[in-house]
């Protein structure tokens, strides 16, 4: 028992049918994640979508209504976070998934039927509440799963898989629109979110239906009896509290680990405004010489996420294969930061470095895949329900900083140059790799006394002594 802890905090076990084994969990667990992270961007951003197609006229917006309408959404997202990842400590998350993507599901075709933008304020807001359970969720569950060099890639994909979605989610929604406008007699902009919220129903039962939930409590029908004890041997063996108590809040505000992965996220959060705020459209818009056409604007800045994708794939493949080195990211992020931040500052009116600052940009988007995976990692060996919690309010806490964030530095009349952001983005980015380098000296310290404590157990446990070093072997007979 103590050889093989030892072989898995080396990475060192490759069991029998362990391929198979995973290629089973890629499968079912990947493609009902990825799915349910596309789709849960397209019913988030099919808002922007509406709106500049009908929706705004149709229902008499005026002022900075829809502002307030994303705000209302970015409350109930950060509010539902760690409830929601709480819930996957109690309901079986083949049930809890599914059950959050019909009720998201449901709003999203009842918004359809709104009447005025305060109907919508209300349902994006419940609409947040179950929405907030995908990406911190799918997350806990993969680090349920998957060993260190492996979730790297994992968080990887499904990160992308977001990502694809913001991407390629406008266009989706322009062809619904375009062939669809007046059917029935409703508006185009009405049956974006009937289809939105239909083919999201498939998707939900599927997950009911083959789900694994998580390996203490599997009974996927894929899995074999041997498949399952394996999947229990990949993972170490942890206490389990309950996260609904005194005592677990008290343990939960005690350790490093929810306060510095917090603050990790909350920097990285922010590294990520350049393209989160959509700084590059902003500045075309805005362009105080050229004139860009609407396909343009629409068009060039899907870029950015492209450039995210491939950025995410390439460090989450690449930190795995060092042996889960999440940390590196988080120096890339602040040479990034720092240097596009500059040159803009530097060049303000050289339009060909703003585009190339603004794409280079987009590839922070690793963080969100490789910070996850790092959380992971280093609360592989606590309880499930610390590790449930510090990843949803990482998230939260990131959302709830970007509620104003984005406002202060980022908002539309600052257009074209940003200048506030600007210094901003070199602030945080400088933190952001100042950070990093202590989280790395913590966890360092951490894994060392971990290491000296199963070196004392094994050793007390060879010679038959407990902590205290009292004999307690059988006398042999005489």
């Amino acid at each position: 028992m103590a050889n093989g802890f030892i072989q898995y905090l080396r990475g060192e076990q490759n069991a029998p049918g362990e391929r198979k084994l995973v290629q089973k969990l890629d499968f079912f667990i990947l493609t009902f994640c990825c799915l349910m992270y596309f789709l849960n961007y397209l019913d988030r951003t099919n808002l922007n979508n509406a709106y500049v197609s009908g929706m705004k006229e149709e229902l008499s917006f005026h002022g900075n209504q829809l502002n307030q309408i994303n705000t209302v959404f970015t409350v109930g997202y950060t509010i539902g976070q760690v409830p929601c990842n709480i819930a996957l400590y109690y309901v079986k998350p083949r049930y809890f998934f599914p059950a959050c993507m019909v009720a998201w599901a449901g709003l999203t075709m009842v918004t359809a039927a709104a009447q005025k933008p305060q109907h919508i304020m209300a349902i994006r807001f419940f609409q947040a509440l179950f929405e907030s359970s995908t990406f911190v969720g799918t997350h806990y569950i993969l680090g349920s799963w998957y060993t260190e060099k492996e979730l790297g890639k994992r968080s990887g994909i499904f990160t992308a898989s977001g990502l694809a979605g913001t991407m390629i989610g406008g266009f989706i929604q322009t062809g619904i629109h375009s062939s669809m406008d007046g059917l029935s007699g409703l508006s185009g902009w009405r049956w974006l979110f009937v289809i939105d919220g239909i083919i999201t129903l498939p998707v939900a039962l599927y997950g009911f239906l083959l789900f694994p939930d998580t390996p203490r409590n599997t009974k996927a029908p894929y899995l074999s009896a041997d498949e399952k004890a394996l999947a229990m041997s990949r993972v170490p063996e942890v206490s389990e509290r309950t996260p609904i108590s005194w005592n677990f809040l008290k343990h939960c505000f005690s350790t490093w680990y929810w306060y510095f992965f917090v603050v990790l996220w909350i920097l990285a959060g922010e590294t990520e405004s350049f393209s989160s705020n959509a700084l590059l459209q902003l500045y075309m818009k805005s362009h105080p010489t050229k004139k860009y056409r609407v396909s343009q604007v629409n068009n060039y800045p899907t870029g950015v996420p492209a450039v995210g994708i491939a950025s995410t794939l390439f460090w989450a493949t690449l930190t795995d294969f060092l042996g889960g080195k999440r940390y590196l990211v988080g120096y890339w992020i602040g040479i990034t930061g720092v240097i596009t931040s500059a040159l803009i500052l530097a060049y303000p009116h050289n339009t060909s470095i703003h585009f190339a600052m603004y794409y280079w940009a987009g590839s922070v988007y690793a963080c969100q895949a490789t910070f996850f995976a790092w959380a992971n990692d280093v609360l592989r060996y606590e309880e499930d329900s610390l590790r449930a919690v510090v990843i949803a309010s990482m998230n939260m806490g990131s959302n709830a900083i970007n509620a104003w964030w984005s406002i202060v530095f980022y908002g539309a009349n600052f257009a074209p140059y940003f200048t506030r952001g600007m210094y901003a983005m070199i602030a945080v980015s400088i933190a952001m790799a100042i950070w990093t380098a202590l989280l790395v000296w913590m966890h360092v310290r951490t894994e060392k006394r971990r290491e000296v404590t199963v070196a004392t157990n094994i050793a007390t446990k060879e010679h038959g002594l407990d902590v205290e070093g009292q004999d307690h072997r059988v006398p042999e007979k005489v």
